[in-house]
């Protein structure tokens, strides 16, 4: 019996193509535009899946996987959506959404996230949507994990337990990851608890900045070189690749590589095998890939700076790691550890923070992220002179404030344009720049065909 999908998908010719393929690769498929017509679907019929676009006419797709979660439909739920929605599907996977897809959708990893949904099933039946036991027993497993921490803090707000949630899914695989975020919000801690909470973790973990390895020496030093191979090989040099065998390599904002090392890295992905500088033969090497970046990508893909196929291999698994200013509750959690580490390391008895001085780290918009926030405790700690620290021992902040687009009537297109670059693609502080709600924008969006 072939597995029959459901696909909510608003742009008629994406959807109609996604049914094709589905449909060649001898599937059952049915496509709805619209929520309503999917609900009614849902109400008729059983799917093994259903595939849904984020941003929808009738509404947003957190509002059906919301719909789904109420009726107690056990269908699993993957959503599609742009790099920029990236934290909207992080939402839809904490409602229940088994995975998300980032458009444009590579045909490869469709098909091989399909298939990880849909052998989830029992081996002798089809998925099962009213199976309640099935259902109870994976949630059992899935709560009865524990995340391995060695030396770190976890925070406690509800992105924070998202994001942990991901991780413990996640690193039991074989899966690469890309780590998405601002600078200083910990992708590299974010990159060490998925080793340490994986099979790898009694192997190497290690961290290359991407950033700071040259366009002539970066083969080197990820793949090694012989002796000789260049003016200053002096001596046979072990790239990373190998000293990391059986571990996890970790790629800090990967999109700094040049286009070369690109290719060099797609084919030690694709292959399992690299070539130091100067030799003839290959190395067969085992490592996971861990990569970072606080970059779109996509962008560098169109501007033709990055390689998309190296791009698909990598993002197997997106991770996404949420700014501070979305943290509060973790700000004095990590504001107390970071005195810790400043207290020992000023020789100083600091036990904590006034009332006063919580409230103004509170507030404070923490563009740096936890990089700042460490930086303004060990510099509070250092000045103190009382048992606590006081807001006189925190820097004056100066917060930018947020430029004013309201929508007006005239250029409406370019105004929304500018207002969601300047929002860098959060749609949430576009449509509060232009002073409308959510849905307008989506509307509007939808009515100019701005896609992001």
């Amino acid at each position: 019996m072939k597995s029959k999908i459901l696909i909510i998908e608003d742009d008629v010719a994406f959807g109609a193509m996604l049914k094709g393929w589905f449909i060649r690769n001898n599937f059952e498929a049915v496509l709805c535009t619209k929520i309503a017509d999917a609900k009614s679907e849902l109400n008729k019929n059983q799917f093994s899946l259903i595939l849904s676009d984020l941003r929808l006419p009738d509404g947003d797709g957190i509002v059906l996987l919301q719909w789904i979660k109420d009726k107690d439909i056990r269908t699993p739920f993957i959503v599609m959506t742009s790099y920029a929605e990236v934290q909207t599907a992080v939402s839809s996977i904490k409602l229940g959404a088994e995975d998300y897809l980032q458009k444009p959708i590579n045909p490869a990893m469709l098909r091989e996230k399909i298939d990880l949904v849909l052998s989830k099933k029992s081996s002798n039946q089809e998925i099962n949507i009213d199976n309640k036991e099935i259902d109870n027993t994976s949630k059992q497993k899935s709560s009865s994990k524990k995340m391995v921490t060695p030396g770190f803090v976890l925070g406690h707000s509800a992105s924070a337990k998202t994001m942990y949630d991901h991780i413990l899914k996640v690193a039991p695989t074989r899966m690469s990851v890309l780590i998405l975020g601002e600078s200083g919000t910990g992708k590299e801690f974010a990159a060490k608890l998925i080793h340490d909470n994986s099979q790898r973790k009694d192997k190497p973990f290690i961290a290359i900045d991407c950033g700071a390895l040259s366009k002539e020496l970066a083969p080197s030093e990820l793949f090694g070189h012989l002796k000789g191979s260049f003016t200053s090989a002096i001596d046979n040099k072990t790239g990373v690749f190998e000293q990391a065998n059986g571990g996890t390599v970790f790629l800090d904002e990967v999109g700094n590589l040049s286009y070369e090392v690109q290719v060099q890295l797609l084919r030690a992905l694709q292959e399992k095998k690299i070539r130091p500088v100067g030799s003839a033969k290959d190395i067969s090497v085992d490592v996971r890939i861990v990569a970072a970046t606080n970059e779109d990508l996509r962008n560098s893909i169109n501007q033709g700076s990055f390689r998309e196929d190296l791009y698909h291999r990598l993002d197997e698994f997106s991770l996404f790691v949420p700014p501070l200013r979305e943290r509060e509750d973790d700000i004095i959690l990590f504001a107390n550890e970071f005195l810790k580490q400043a207290n020992t390391e000023l020789e100083k008895e600091i036990k904590g923070f006034k009332p006063e001085a919580i409230k103004i780290l509170k507030q404070h918009h923490w563009s740096g992220n936890l990089r700042e926030l460490r930086n303004v405790i060990r510099r509070a700690a250092l000045f103190a002179n009382e048992e606590y620290i006081l807001p006189d021992d925190l820097p004056t902040f100066t917060e930018k404030k947020a430029e004013d687009l309201s929508l007006r009537p005239e250029n409406e297109k370019e105004q929304i344009e500018n207002a969601l670059n300047k929002a860098r693609g959060n749609k949430s502080l576009a449509a509060k720049l232009l002073k409308i709600d959510r849905k307008t924008l989506y509307n509007k969006m939808h009515l100019y065909d701005i896609k992001i």
